[in-house]
């Protein structure tokens, strides 16, 4: 029997975080992907949690936001916004 793991904590905040903060600056998966050098794809399974992300592509999303790794690492940043 395959065992289905659960997410880890640390990657569903990453995932919240990127979801939230590219909505409220109003940047598509796409625009995102695109100014990542990512794919809509990646971008879309990043923000569902389905995808265990390199450090590297975080950075990466986090440039193209404009924001800090740090801010999208942080669990209680969507309480702040």
């Amino acid at each position: 029997m395959e065992k289905v793991s659960k997410p880890h904590a640390a990657r569903m905040v990453f995932a919240k975080n990127l979801r939230q903060v590219r909505r409220l600056k109003e940047v598509s998966q796409e625009a995102l992907a695109l100014q990542a050098g990512l794919s809509r794809t990646y971008v879309s399974e990043v923000e569902r949690g389905e995808r265990n992300v390199s450090i590297d592509n975080m950075g990466l999303l986090a440039d193209a936001l404009g924001v800090k790794l740090k801010e999208l690492l942080d669990p209680e940043m969507l309480k702040t916004l």
